[in-house]
């Protein structure tokens, strides 16, 4: 989803309109039109099938258009709106006007879906018109999940095109809430709380203060829930939360919308609760791919006696809880933290927010479609085994139809077509690097200072960044180079100086001064290197990963002489960057000369004796974004470490 922090008054910075970045060539162009030319068609036409998805037939039912009954997910209308974000983000990316012409015609749908009094989702008003059922007597039907995606989507069709087709069907559902908060027992306590985010989006597009009032009064009355839960982040008052817990798209969604709230308002006890949570986040229940909501089932931190304990969904767990083979991860979680990074970032703008965005993005994120763009993973295990004693429960392979739960491809879609809103943000002075890619950006800062700005680059395979400027009109400003925490070292040269790159830099920007077009280079060098977990993450023990730049990479079987299971990385190995391709998508793999231990025990041995042989192990890694993409076959991101003198 966009966002517009440029009139909040607590934030520091904000995005450049959409359509003023675009990406030139390379990574993310590629990746924008496999998104716009296969991914995008190929949900539109699932959800276009009665017999797959039902999603718009459940308009055309609720419109009166077709006759039948409900069928699909209690959340499909809001995987349908996240899906319209994403063609009208694409069609405005690629300049494709078939795209908007299409939503416009949904758009005409949705209206004619719409109740009389402004409500929409299509499960109840089916029901109510056939007379089997009735709005809000479920938090699991995800009815308000359904109003945010709606508010949300609705926004960016405004900004984008200028037309308000959509954003009056948002206006009429806004004023429903705004009658049902009246009584706060219809509404305390919701699942997913995407509307806190839209409802703000709306007030920021049309600043009626309405919304935000709206806002501001849904999330405070969290606080007055009986029974809350952790799975619903409802169970402790909100201010004074100090962990990340509970179901990862819920916290990730309702911490987004917090933010959002105070950067209208500036209630310092909000702030300083956003902080805590992230911090433990990132310290403790994060992976290294930037997934985050580690256990399908887990059990809440909070409290030290056993009835203090609750059954959480799609979990963050205890600190440090980070299983491989097992990990969940859903994909809409990692999206939703994007949208919590950015949110932080424009309240202060440092350099660790757009790393995480950059982590999961390139990692996480990428990985949950295949290079093709039409088959899909929800959750993003680290590690896959030929076979499994247990089942798990979502497929261990890309699908292209997850039948009962289909928010994760829709969500993605968007945010691999608005990509490019993460590549800059400007104060009034200050032109912020955010994700590096290939780009020209037309940029008016507030102080007067117009440019074109020009990113010549192939990262993240090269850490060469060049910056040109054009149609400069010389007035003085800075610009701000993210220098990445994994980044140890490079150089900077600007105006006819040279300045290096050290560890010290590290998760920080550089602020360069800029009052010519002369172009301004950053080097980061990018040597593969290995990276060992916090001793507490027990399934990660001995074990390390690599990773190149931002990039995680992993070990496939077929790229393996052996067995994967049966690897070890010598803790001197040397890593050569070569040039790899699947289905089309070009990249940068690593080759390494590995251990190989093989094992002789019957597979069936809980424990047994180390094979004192070893021998060498040709390997190649490729990017964990990458994997699944050429048949079924085991994967590592963590291998055994073997140590030499």
């Amino acid at each position: 989803m966009l966002i517009d922090t440029s009139k909040s008054p607590y934030a520091k910075v904000w995005s450049l309109p959409f359509d003023a970045v675009k990406w030139q060539e390379g990574f993310w162009k590629t990746r924008l039109a496999r998104t716009a030319q296969r991914t995008v068609p190929h949900i539109l036409k699932l959800f276009e099938d009665p017999e797959v998805f039902h999603a718009i037939e459940n308009f055309r039912i609720a419109a009166g258009l077709t006759q039948g009954q409900f069928h699909g997910t209690v959340f499909g209308d809001g995987d349908f709106y996240k899906l319209l974000e994403a063609l009208v983000s694409a069609g405005i990316a690629t300049g494709d006007a078939g795209a908007l012409d299409q939503a416009e015609q949904y758009i005409a749908l949705i209206a004619k879906a719409q109740g009389a009094d402004g409500y929409l989702s299509t499960k109840q008003l089916i029901a109510e018109a056939q007379g089997t059922g009735a709005r809000g007597q479920d938090i699991n039907d995800f009815e308000l999940y359904n109003f945010g995606h709606l508010f949300t989507a609705a926004v960016t069709h405004h900004r984008l095109t200028g037309s308000a087709s959509f954003l009056k069907i948002a206006l009429r559902a806004a004023g429903y809430l705004e009658k049902l908060a009246q009584n706060p027992e219809n509404i305390q306590t919701v699942v997913c709380p995407s509307h806190y985010m839209g409802l703000i989006e709306l007030y920021r597009d049309t600043r009626d203060l309405r919304w935000l009032t709206l806002a501001k009064r849904l999330i405070d009355l969290r606080d007055q829930v009986p029974n809350g839960t952790d799975d619903n982040q409802d169970r402790h008052p909100l201010r004074s939360q100090d962990q990340i817990l509970g179901h990862a798209v819920r916290a990730a969604y309702l911490y987004a919308g917090v933010a959002d709230l105070y950067a209208e308002t500036g209630e310092d006890a909000l702030y300083q609760m956003l902080l805590r949570v992230y911090e433990d986040m990132t310290r403790t229940k994060l992976y290294i791919t930037g997934g985050a909501g580690a256990l399908y089932t887990g059990v809440s931190p909070y409290g030290d006696l056993f009835a203090d304990y609750q059954k959480v969904h799609q979990a963050y767990g205890y600190a440090y809880q980070l299983p491989n083979v097992t990990a969940y991860n859903e994909t809409c979680a990692a999206l939703g933290n994007i949208l919590w990074c950015h949110r932080l970032f424009a309240l202060s703008p440092r350099a660790q927010y757009f790393d995480l965005i950059e982590q999961i993005y390139l990692n996480t994120a990428l990985s949950a479609v295949s290079l093709d763009g039409e088959k899909y993973f929800y959750e993003n295990m680290l590690r896959r085994t030929r076979s499994l004693p247990y089942r798990l429960t979502w497929p261990l392979e890309r699908t292209a139809i997850i039948p009962n739960c289909f928010c994760c491809p829709t969500n993605l879609a968007r945010f691999i077509a608005q990509a490019s809103e993460y590549c800059y943000a400007v104060d009034e002075n200050s032109v912020y690097a955010g994700l590096y890619g290939a780009s020209e950006a037309r940029i008016a800062l507030k102080n007067g200072a117009q440019m074109t700005l020009c990113q010549r680059t192939a990262y993240p395979w090269d850490g060469a960044i060049r910056f040109e400027l054009r149609d400069y009109n010389g007035v003085a400003f800075t610009l701000r180079l993210r220098i990445p925490g994994w980044a140890q070292s490079g150089t900077l040269f600007y105006n006819g100086q040279h300045r290096r790159i050290d560890s010290s830099d590290a998760g920080s920007y550089i602020g360069v001064p800029v009052d010519s077009d002369q172009p301004v280079v950053l080097t980061l060098d990018m040597p593969a290197r290995l990276i060992a977990a916090h001793p507490m993450v027990e399934e990660c023990a001995g074990q390390v990963a690599v990773q190149r730049g931002p990039i995680v990479y992993c070990v496939e079987s077929a790229d393996a002489p052996c067995d994967v299971d049966e690897l070890y990385l010598p803790s001197d190995a040397r890593f050569f960057p070569e040039p790899m391709q699947i289905d089309g998508v070009s990249f940068t793999a690593l080759s390494t000369l590995a251990a190989a231990v093989p094992q002789d025990a019957p597979d069936s041995a809980l424990y047994r004796p180390l094979a004192a042989q070893t021998i060498p192990a040709p390997l190649r890694l490729i990017p964990y974004f990458a994997w699944d993409n050429r048949g079924f076959g085991s994967m590592r991101v963590w291998l055994p470490l073997m140590l030499r003198a």
